[in-house]
């Protein structure tokens, strides 16, 4: 049977506690784990989707574990004054807040290299979508400093894009043909979509500010059933990933 997400949660978070990291951080070592919180929904997600593909979690990990760090990185980026100006991150300080601005650039240049060498256990394939996920994430964020862009395709860059890759780099780790991906991404998208619309319902700003909260509801709904829908088209036990779908669309925080 598969694993629960929160079976796989717990495997991320032994995976993470002990993942080694390069001797030449040094004490930069530090504020790396310390950027290392989180819920763990992209890597579960990573997880859910090899195992429903077939694979085998020992052989995926390091790709789940590299999509988390990549995440992680972001959100130390993010945080920091020149871009969002938050001293706080999950009810604790951000990463500069606790350890200076400098710092915070090095662990986020850090956590990026890691990812990769992780990404790269997996194959030249997983490291690629990995990469291309990471510029497309990058890219969305420059188009949220301008202003002006496309509500829409400014998140399908800066925050779809990696619930594209949590999907498709633990196919591609699991071996799944390339003729049978293209549904999956498609899955993926419609998923990023809802996480997004969700968390902008919860923060009442993005796309309920644009078309307001009861249209924002009916879009996270609307992008939830087409997730299931996708799910249904698999010839493969999705029942751990429209678990998934549920508690993204039901989340509260």
């Amino acid at each position: 049977m598969p694993q629960t997400p929160e079976q796989l949660r717990q495997a991320v978070e032994l995976y993470l506690d002990e993942l080694p990291l390069h001797a030449a951080l040094g004490t930069l070592a530090e504020p790396v784990r310390y950027a290392l919180g989180g819920k763990r929904v992209r890597p579960v997600l990573c997880l859910a989707a090899a195992e429903a593909a077939g694979g085998e979690l020992a052989r995926v990990m390091p790709a789940a574990a590299a999509v988390e760090l990549v995440h992680s990185f972001s959100l130390v980026h993010d945080d920091l004054p020149a871009l969002d100006d938050d001293a706080l991150r999950r009810g604790l300080p951000s990463v500069w807040a606790a350890y200076g601005e400098a710092s915070a650039i090095l662990a986020g240049d850090a956590l990026l290299a890691e990812a990769l060498r992780l990404a790269l256990r997996c194959g030249g394939e997983v490291a690629a979508e990995l990469l291309e996920a990471t510029l497309e994430m990058i890219g969305g964020q420059q188009q949220d400093l301008e202003g002006g862009h496309d509500l829409a395709e400014l998140h399908r860059h800066k925050t779809g894009a990696l619930f594209c890759a949590s999907v498709m780099c633990g196919l591609k780790a699991a071996g799944l043909a390339p003729e049978l991906q293209p549904p999956w991404r498609a899955f993926a998208a419609e998923l990023g979509l809802l996480f997004q619309v969700v968390d902008d319902i919860l923060d009442g700003d993005g796309f309920v500010a644009e078309v307001g909260e009861t249209q924002a509801r009916q879009l996270a709904e609307e992008a939830a059933a087409r997730a299931s829908a996708r799910l249904d088209e698999f010839d493969a036990d999705t029942s751990v990933l429209a678990e998934i779908v549920a508690a993204l669309a039901a989340r509260t925080s």
